[in-house]
């Protein structure tokens, strides 16, 4: 085959997580290409696959970036599907989520041009301490703390996005620090391993390996598969389901990544040739 691992113009030689899957691929006999999804001169159709990595400046362009995955989608096999890429790409599926049933850290969306009152909202809610972020984001962009400490601040950071975008405000659960955040990796619609992520306010991906590999509990592996079947994204070619336990001990979902996560194959070699195979499956 012929495979497109899709990149964007920061990392045109593939994050360093994904150059093992390229290896894996690579010794197996197909032709791999990093290609950047916003070069005009590419010729989709020129790929038997276009595999969604590394594009983490879709969400600074994402009506751009939605219209070229439309395009990819027509010239080729893109994946994951344009279907799930278009429905996840704002997170505004963490409410259709909730009300289909899954347990997800609960969640008020903003939409762009309106207000929020920060602080009335947190007391509405009786948090005292919250995440506020863009609704479209990637790599933490944009992702503040806020306490009664940082209220004024909180309320500039809110005003401030609203001028351009979507905002989603959200309790902060203790449990990122510790006993940290789950992110479970399924390949093919089942799991494949996982790794505790380092939260952003603990200096995050920048100051250490972004994820341990760790063994997923049962009710973690439970809860997302829950998750991926109320996505409908329970065959996707490859998931990864971030998950943090509220006050009372159940895990929550913090993100659904279907379009451009990290899959820590770093943290698992053998996960690099799952993902082969099951590219290798759907070709056939």
């Amino acid at each position: 085959m012929r495979i497109a691992l899709v990149t964007y113009s920061r990392l045109p030689d593939l994050d360093p997580d994904d150059r093992p899957l390229a290896a894996v691929l690579a010794a197996r006999g197909h032709q791999v290409a990093a290609t950047l999804w916003d070069d005009a001169k590419v010729d989709w159709s020129s790929f038997d696959i276009a595999l969604l990595r590394s594009t983490w400046d879709y969400f600074h362009r994402r009506d751009e970036f939605l219209a070229w995955a439309a395009r990819a989608a027509a010239a080729t096999r893109l994946l994951n599907p344009l279907d799930l890429v278009r429905w996840n790409s704002h997170k505004s599926y963490l409410l259709e989520l909730a009300r289909r049933g899954a347990a997800v850290i609960p969640t008020e969306i903003v939409t762009a041009g309106s207000t929020l009152d920060v602080r009335a909202r947190m007391a509405a809610n009786e948090w005292t301490r919250a995440v506020l972020k863009p609704a479209v984001s990637g790599d933490a962009y944009g992702t503040i703390f806020v306490d009664e400490s940082g209220m004024v601040a909180g309320q500039a950071h809110a005003d401030a996005l609203l001028a351009e975008r979507d905002v989603m405000l959200q309790p902060y659960f203790a449990s990122v620090e510790e006993p940290g955040e789950r992110c479970l990796v399924h390949i093919d619609g089942r799991f494949s391993h996982a790794v505790r992520k380092r939260s952003l306010f603990l200096g995050g991906r920048h100051v250490g390996p972004e994820g341990i590999a760790v063994a997923a509990a049962d009710d973690e592996r439970d809860a997302a598969a829950h998750v991926l079947r109320l996505a409908g994204a329970a065959g996707a070619l490859y998931a990864r389901v971030d998950l943090a336990r509220d006050d009372d001990g159940r895990p929550c979902l913090m993100e659904l990544e279907l379009v451009e996560p990290t899959l820590f194959f770093g943290a698992a070699p053998e996960a690099a040739e799952r993902m082969a195979d099951a590219l290798e499956a759907r070709a056939t």
